[in-house]
């Protein structure tokens, strides 16, 4: 997954907020901004991949809960 395998989720979201603050900012240069951009999106699907991975551990504790609640 690259550089930010060892982030949480909280700190690509930081990262991710400075992308946005170099993409708003009026003197990017053009070619500035698409590196930004393909650098946020980079780390947009990482986050989705964690976040996916979050979603299933949910799932599988819930139904492995639901089953020991009624034994």
């Amino acid at each position: 997954m690259g550089e930010t395998e060892g982030k949480t989720i909280e700190e690509t979201f930081k990262e991710l907020d400075g992308i946005m603050e170099k993409l708003e900012a009026p003197d990017t240069s053009l070619e500035d901004s698409f590196a930004f951009y393909e650098a946020g999106m980079k780390l947009v699907r990482e986050c989705s991949e964690k976040i996916d991975k979050v979603e299933k551990k949910i799932l599988i504790l819930q139904e492995g809960g639901g089953d020991h609640e009624d034994v």
